[in-house]
């Protein structure tokens, strides 16, 4: 198994920093979004194209994200 077609970019979710890793691996696109500050994985995804895996990731990012409390400080 090799690696094919990794890409790394950071992109804003609802306000939040998420950095969105995709890659092809085995005929099939992995796609994983995380937040950047804390580094803490929010969803891991596949699909036939790299635009579907990213949107399924993006779709369950945002979805955690919007159940996110910010307390005032």
């Amino acid at each position: 198994m090799k690696v094919e077609e990794y890409q790394e970019r950071k992109v804003e979710v609802g306000g939040w920093p998420v950095n969105l890793t995709s890659y092809l691996l085995d005929g099939v696109y992995h796609c994983k979004a995380d937040n950047v500050s804390p580094g803490a994985a929010l969803a891991r995804t596949t699909g036939a194209t790299r635009e579907e895996a990213e949107k399924k990731a993006l779709e369950r990012a945002a979805h955690m994200l919007r159940r996110t409390r910010v307390n005032q400080v």
